[in-house]
């Protein structure tokens, strides 16, 4: 995307300067907006020509059933899909009675801007209609952080040669027509018509649809109103309505100089609970909010959320202009993919496109939250809230598998399993540890005592009970946890997964610690003494496998004595390879989807010291294919602790650039949002160095020599903290808050608002780098 001649490299600007039909669905992607709850795609405002149109509300889906070619006990009976709700954003427009078609007549210029610090999609062209009418037509389009349920467009025509007369129609429209879904397993599953009309509405400038999906018995309502600035005298308005779309329409006679001012504030609500008149009431109060705060108070409200976020969580970086436009583009969309989620998940596309169905995986807690936790703790809380309210769920499924405690679902949208792929939906199990160290990291980062008693403590009890239940002591008294897959999807079903195991046992221990910090709400969820020493006990004694004779740990038991892929013999085309090869050639392999040991290292970098972590990241590099997004930043941040710093560089770019320059060719579908996260981890974690244990902050950072400066700031416990890298000197720096104790290269510091601390930043040891699988190697930056 960036790379074509359209796309400028701005700091705070995502800018496309002509329109290219050819990455048209990629552009819808990348220019999304959300909040969270709401999500618009980019599309053109009148609707066509797209590639997916794309008007999501977070939560709503619809059911449909799994086919199975053998049952089998466990498996879900039905899957659930994201779906196009009511599109809000439609604006039509007719020059002269004929319409405003970017395929037809001439496009003499068109700009659309992502201005990362207003929260705004501006949009500017001149077209010229097949009879001859030059017309300009702007319009910015928001989705409210302030106002969850409220999204809002301004629209304007202004003829540039000749009078002209203009229709401008403004609608909702449900039940539109999708584009048929492609062969790859990762694009949704188009759903026709999924809405049935329960009511239609239209009055003066006001509109109003209330569907209801078929299967999964959610009701949506969608209300819009509009203000109009038209030359007096010369225009009229009108409004109706039927089942799936309402229409305002406003026609004016505009001479050169004059134009057309439409205002649309969209309000959107749903329910799986309330009813009819309930839903429609909720709308109609958020549009009456909107009105009273006007156009240009949403744009003030939307500006002033922004400065306040960009304030605390802004990575500025020099050196790489193209780094430093894609870390702000990453973090703008990971915080609407969260911000006003309010108990509702994180999808693995955010709002942005229905690719993997809409559903929530362990990358929210693995790679999203831990950014969210350090600049919009907030969101984190709610995101967690919503895996609490999800528990029944888990712990019913737990019950199914013969086990106790919770196993939540491997992908989900309302916490209900929905995978027909066993290997995963059943056995990777990891996602349980995933939350909890979620929770874990909130509550160190916070010290909200209140979510750590009300939320933490039940989310972390039912997980240790199922790694309790989930595992065994074998007769030398190793706890081994069997038959699991973990991050890595090219090894499925295997024994004491390293990664699995290591994250259990902080697991356990975090609960056994909650429980002794809250024994009133642990005596409510029926934990003794007895049980929470058994958790102590299976933590203590985890198997952590390892090659004595390679002197490298092992993915899993036995993994490195399996054969190893043959990757000479993989053409580029074969890639990603679970596409071109059965996964039971791939499961008995030493081939590896996505970093998975690796990721271990990073996540519990307590357990490995830095010759292991060195001897491993060698070992695995050459292993490690990433036909999955969610690797290139955690082999940045390893690559880097070891003393790979161009190595890690190019990771980053990867990472950053997934979506900005379309490196997986999917970005059609959606945004890649855990990778978004990964950029900020790259960068934080991997040249800043920072690592959240416990009670302990510390930093090693070090930078590639590309970049010349990297300065961020992270908030824990009440303060915010600016770490600044320049060269061989680090700077801390207390924002705001009392004094905090970090560790720098392990040296302990104590740094308040009177007294920032300079520290050298001690020379790197520099090793071999290692290789890649042929033709996987990422693209080196220059």
């Amino acid at each position: 995307m960036i790379t074509h001649r359209s796309y400028s490299c701005e700091p705070w600007l995502l800018r496309e300067t002509d329109l290219n039909l050819d990455v048209l669905p990629q552009s819808e992607s990348v220019f999304a907006l959300s909040n969270g709850h709401i999500g618009w795609r980019g599309n053109l405002d009148e609707g066509e020509p797209h590639g997916l149109p794309g008007t999501y509300l977070n939560g709503v889906h619809e059911l449909r059933p799994l086919p199975y070619a053998e049952a089998g006990y466990g498996y879900p009976e039905s899957g659930q899909t994201v779906i196009n709700v009511t599109n809000g954003k439609l604006i039509r427009l007719l020059v002269n009675d004929e319409p405003f078609d970017l395929r037809y007549g001439r496009l003499r210029s068109h700009e659309r801007v992502l201005d990362l610090r207003a929260g705004v999609l501006r949009r500017t062209c001149d077209w010229t209609s097949p009879a001859g009418c030059t017309v300009r037509v702007t319009s910015t389009r928001l989705v409210s952080f302030t106002q969850r349920a409220i999204a809002a467009v301004a629209y304007e025509v202004e003829p540039l040669d000749s009078e002209v007369r203009v229709v401008v129609q403004s609608e909702l429209v449900t039940n539109e027509q999708l584009p048929e879904a492609g062969g790859d397993p990762r694009v949704s599953s188009a759903l026709h018509n999924p809405l049935e009309p329960e009511e239609h509405f239209a009055r003066d400038a006001r509109l109003r649809l209330v569907h209801r999906t078929r299967r999964s018995g959610l009701r949506v309502a969608a209300a819009a109103d509009h203000i109009v600035e038209g030359p007096e005298g010369a225009t009229r308005t009108d409004g109706e309505s039927g089942d799936d779309v309402a229409r305002f329409t406003v026609t004016s006679l505009l001479r050169e100089g004059q134009r057309l001012r439409v205002e649309k504030t969209v309000a959107y609500g749903w329910s799986g609970a309330r009813s009819l008149p309930a839903v429609r009431d909720q709308v109609d109060a958020a549009l009456a909010g909107a009105r009273s705060t006007g156009w240009q108070g949403l744009v003030d409200q939307q500006r002033a959320y922004l400065d306040d976020f960009w304030s605390r969580a802004d990575v500025e970086v020099d050196g790489d202009a193209e780094i430093q436009q894609a870390v702000r583009f990453a973090l703008f969309h990971v915080l609407q993919a969260g911000a006003r989620a309010e108990q509702r998940a994180i999808p693995a596309k955010g709002l942005t496109g229905s690719g993997y169905d809409g559903h929530t995986f362990w990358d929210s807690e693995t790679f999203v939250l831990p950014m969210l936790t350090y600049t919009s703790p907030e969101a984190v809380a709610e995101a967690l809230r919503w895996r609490q309210d999800t528990l029944p769920a888990a712990c019913e499924r737990a019950a199914q598998l013969g086990l106790r405690g919770a196993a939540f679902p491997w992908r989900t949208i309302d916490g209900s399993e929905c995978s027909a792929y066993w290997p995963a939906g059943t056995a990777a199990f990891h996602v349980n540890a995933d939350i909890a160290d979620a929770v874990v990291r909130y509550v160190c980062a916070t010290g909200d005592e209140e979510f750590e008693r009300e939320t933490a403590v039940p989310i972390l009890v039912q997980t240790a009970r199922l790694w309790h239940s989930l595992g065994q002591h074998d007769h030398h008294g190793t706890f081994h946890i069997d038959g699991v897959t973990g991050p890595d999807e090219y090894s499925a079903v295997a024994d004491d997964n390293v990664y699995t195991n290591l994250m259990a046992q902080a697991n356990l221990r975090a609960a056994a610690d909650v429980v002794e910090r809250h024994p009133r709400e642990a005596r409510e969820l029926g934990v003794d003494d007895e049980e929470s020493a058994s958790w102590r006990d299976a933590a203590e004694a985890v198997a952590v496998p390892y090659n004595k004779n390679l002197r490298v740990h092992e993915q899993s038991a036995g993994f490195t004595t399996h054969q190893v892929w043959d990757f000479a013999g993989t053409r580029p085309d074969q890639y990603p390879l679970m596409l071109h090869f059965p996964y039971f050639d791939l499961y008995r392999k030493q081939v590896v989807k996505q970093a998975d040991l690796v990721l271990a290292m990073y996540k519990r970098d307590d357990c490995f010291d830095a010759e292991q972590k060195a001897r491993n990241f060698a070992y695995y590099e050459p292993l490690t294919v990433r036909d999955s997004s969610l690797s290139a930043c955690c082999q940045a941040v390893v690559a880097a602790e070891v003393g790979h710093l161009r190595l890690a560089y190019d990771y980053l770019g990867e990472a950053a650039l997934m979506d900005l320059q379309d490196l997986e060719n999917n970005t059609r579908d959606g945004l890649h949002t855990a990778s978004l996260a990964g950029t900020w981890v790259a960068l934080v974690a991997g040249f800043g160095g920072m690592r959240h244990t416990g009670q302990s902050l510390s930093f090693a950072p070090r930078l590639p020599e590309k970049l010349s400066r990297m300065a961020f700031s992270v908030q824990v416990l009440g303060r915010r903290l600016r770490v600044e890298i320049t060269g061989t000197v680090a700077t801390y720096t207390l924002v705001e808050g009392a004094p905090l104790e970090i560790r720098h290269y392990g040296e302990p510091l104590t740094v308040s608002e009177k007294s920032p601390q300079k520290r050298d930043i001690p020379e790197l040891a520099t090793r071999p780098e290692p290789d890649q699988p042929p033709g996987r190697r990422p693209l080196r930056r220059s």
